[in-house]
């Protein structure tokens, strides 16, 4: 998820770029709702990245498109095995800078980037095959109602990342729902996939809303915040310009952190940088308490005197 909200402003500058060209997406079909109706995309081409039949399958209908040009901006040795079968050139990051080395075998051009953060690595990737209006926009759908949201003010969460190191202590969760409560009258509703609702339902005082990426993206068009770790729902409040706090720990957030600057990042001074997946919350990320978080939020001022409910389109 974060990976196709971090290509948005790439996408958007190749089609400002070359507005005569048709710029078509290949994407996991679990992440299709995210591009809908962007005014940037001629075409939308869903996959199963998931399984073996579906990356062979992709890597057949993206020779048969017969593109001019094919630009992996994911950087995995699936998405490069798919990129190569085109036709045309295929471009991606060298070897050091792409996700997984190997990757970087595959492609017929290698455009090196200098800059640290993933957004600004695609834009440069884009510039690299001759892009030249840079268009920073991140187009997303407005979302639709899924599950029963509170009728006043509410701070948004959503404490599954897409593994365990990344995540916060699900019992801080419980006890910021009760500062909020109890000094600003705020609620905090903790987001997660149907999956995800025993997870949900056992931190206290939180409310529950269970939702796919429509709900997610309803809820974080109308919350007055965000409290985010490393992982989509985050990215997605930051593309949407939403102020808010993020609780980082093993990853990087000067590469991995929210985009655009309405959010703050909290990360402990004796964190240390990993991307190995690993199951258990990372030690750095209980070093950041609740009433860090709150703090911060109230250092935000949009949870002041009496904070509206933002209008959704």
């Amino acid at each position: 998820m974060g990976d196709v909200i971090h290509t948005l402003p790439a996408a958007a500058t190749l089609k400002a770029s070359f507005p005569a060209a048709a710029v078509e997406w290949v994407v996991d079909r679990r992440w299709v709702y995210l591009l809908e109706e962007n005014p940037f995309l001629s075409h939308v081409i869903p996959v199963d990245g998931r399984s073996l039949g579906g990356i062979v399958a992709a890597r057949r209908l993206v020779r048969s498109r017969r593109y001019d040009l094919v630009v992996d901006f994911q950087g995995l040795m699936r998405s490069a095995w798919i990129a190569a079968g085109g036709s045309g050139q295929v471009v991606g990051l060298p070897i050091g800078q792409v996700r997984e080395w190997p990757a970087a075998l595959l492609y017929s051009r290698r455009v090196a980037a200098h800059e640290r953060h993933i957004v600004d690595r695609n834009l440069e990737l884009a510039a690299g095959v001759g892009a030249t209006r840079v268009v920073v926009e991140f187009p997303l759908p407005c979302g639709r109602r899924e599950s029963e949201l509170p009728d006043r003010p509410f701070v948004l969460a959503s404490p599954v990342a897409g593994w365990g190191g990344k995540e916060w202590p699900l019992e801080y969760y419980g006890a910021l729902a009760s500062d909020l409560e109890r000094k600003l009258s705020v609620s905090l509703v903790l987001n997660g996939p149907s999956e995800a609702e025993a997870i949900l339902r056992s931190a206290p005082q939180g409310w529950p809303h269970l939702s796919g990426l429509p709900g997610l993206v309803d809820a974080t068009r109308r919350a007055v915040a965000v409290v985010g770790v490393d992982s989509g729902p985050l990215h997605l409040a930051a593309a949407l310009g939403k102020p808010g706090v993020a609780i980082f720990g093993p990853t990087d957030p000067s590469r991995n952190g929210p985009y655009g600057g309405t959010i703050r990042v909290l990360r402990s001074a004796q964190a240390v940088g990993s991307y190995r997946r690993r199951p258990r919350v990372a030690q750095a990320m209980g070093t950041v308490t609740p009433a860090d978080v709150l703090e911060a939020l109230e250092g935000l001022g949009v949870l002041r005197g009496s904070p509206e409910i933002p209008a959704v389109p």
